[in-house]
């Protein structure tokens, strides 16, 4: 019992070390959870700890990543036995011969397209712990790899005779075809996962949990920084950013509207002032005329901050369908208006390529150089930011030791109703090098912001 409880205090500790949110309580109800089910059964187990544990889908990923190191589905070699392998074949040399040379490999292959072909999951498990254990390890080397397995077995490939087993000579193109590709790329990626959850499984057994509990776990969506962000994890920022959006623009509406009270109405004043005995307790003001928020976005778009210059365009893009008139400008040591290219309704995936090939930010390098950038801002687009304008600034503030154009951005940021900088980089990192956060920092409040958590955090700090 206590090798149970330690594993679950570990468990537990290294879930939130990938930054999960569990809390002692939560920690505990897990421990309850676990005295009503069958400890034997591993996927009520998994269930159980789910659902006291995980509080949002996109903490799902890391919790099972990390339930497959402290609740494998088997130890050891988990395969079948070596003598019911086939050996791979040698050539003169006595090397392997070549994945499409090797008739074993082709056995093997021909054993995953039926697997694959009637969906079968507990036999794919099974292929895939010996698969592992045939070709994870390659030879002259002591680390367990699941490119190995994919090299040897290339799953992909048997995509075209998987369709024409299950079409039998239907017309291709068609809504079946389509249907069935679908399924069959579910079934490949499955098989892609729980090989790169065996080899997970070895790693940890080779060289310890938590080890291999650090390496392999991504943080959650929330705590991602976003220039660490894959093409995938982008995909995932993207749907998770709306709200976020939304937020922020009835946030920057708000502030708009704190205090906002009209002239003194000195007539209703007095009447009311009657209701005291002459003393006005109570002020009147004439309402104020309404006006429509507008917001004026300044991004950089460099390579330096490729990843969060597509972040923050997706927040343009997001920002874009919550205000009644947005403006948007990138630059990179030149600035140009990118407004055009997220008009309501159009793909942000099109929008940002159709903006890397048509704007104009570069001007000489293609170095960042924000001294320049804003002089440009400056000049052609000032008239841009009004008393009725919000101005949201996004970079790193590093210019490569060029001009900074203080005494441009000076009066823009005073004439504009609030202003606000987010800065990619740990604020650690402010100041250090070519960054100007400081200087920069004196004029427009700056926030770290480095993932959706900050983000939210700044949003939250706005009320």
């Amino acid at each position: 019992m206590a090798s149970l409880i330690d594993r679950h205090t570990a468990f537990v500790a290294a879930l939130r070390e990938a930054g999960l949110p569990v809390s002692v309580a939560e920690g505990l109800d897990a421990v309850r959870a676990l005295q009503t089910v069958d400890l034997l059964d591993r996927g009520t187990l998994r269930a159980a700890y789910a659902a006291t544990l995980v509080k949002r889908p996109t903490h799902r990923p890391v919790f099972d990543t990390l339930f497959d190191l402290w609740y494998p589905s088997a130890l050891g070699d988990g395969s079948v036995p070596s003598s019911d392998r086939p050996a791979r074949t040698r050539g003169e040399n006595g090397r392997p011969l070549p994945p499409p040379l090797d008739p074993a490999v082709q056995e093997r292959r021909q054993v995953l397209f039926e697997l694959l072909l009637n969906g079968d999951d507990a036999g794919l498990r099974q292929f895939a712990r010996t698969a592992v254990s045939e070709y994870g390890r390659p030879e002259g080397r002591q680390s367990w790899f699941a490119t190995g397995v994919t090299r040897a077995l290339s799953p992909e490939t048997l995509m075209a005779n998987l369709l024409n087993a299950v079409l039998n000579g239907r017309e291709r193109g068609g809504m079946a075809e389509r249907v069935a590709r679908r399924t069959f790329d579910d079934r490949i990626s499955r098989f892609q996962e729980l090989v790169a959850t065996e080899v997970r499984r070895r790693i940890a057994e080779d060289t310890g949990l938590e080890r291999t509990a650090r390496i392999s776990s991504r943080p959650p969506i929330e705590h991602l920084d976003f220039n660490r962000a894959s093409r995938a994890e982008l995909a995932a920022l993207r749907r998770e950013v709306y709200p976020l959006a939304r937020r922020l623009a009835a946030r920057l509406v708000q502030k708009q509207r704190a205090g906002n009270r009209g002239r003194l109405d000195f007539r209703r004043t007095v009447r009311a002032s009657l209701a005291t005995g002459g003393v006005p307790l109570t002020t009147r003001h004439r309402p104020r005329r309404p006006h429509k928020p507008e917001l004026v976005i300044l991004c950089d778009a460099s390579d330096s901050v490729s990843a969060f210059a597509h972040f923050t365009l997706l927040l343009t893009f997001a920002l874009r369908e919550q205000f009644s008139k947005v403006r948007a400008f990138a630059f990179i040591d030149g600035t140009d208006e990118i407004t055009k290219y997220f008009a309501p309704g159009a793909d942000v995936v099109d929008a940002m390529a159709r903006m890397a090939s048509e704007a104009d930010l570069v001007w000489i390098t293609g170095r960042s150089n924000y001294g320049n950038a804003i002089k440009v801002f400056g000049d052609r687009y000032g008239d841009a930011v009004t008393s009725r304008t919000s101005l949201l600034i996004l970079g790193d503030a590093r210019s490569n030791y060029g001009e900074l154009s203080l005494p441009i951005l000076r009066p823009l940021v005073e004439r504009a109703r609030h202003a606000y900088w987010l800065n990619p980089e740990p604020r650690s990192q402010w100041d250090t090098g070519d960054s100007a956060a400081s200087h920069y920092g004196e004029l427009v409040p700056m926030f770290e912001c480095r993932n959706l958590a900050q983000l939210a955090t700044f949003i939250e700090e706005l009320g």
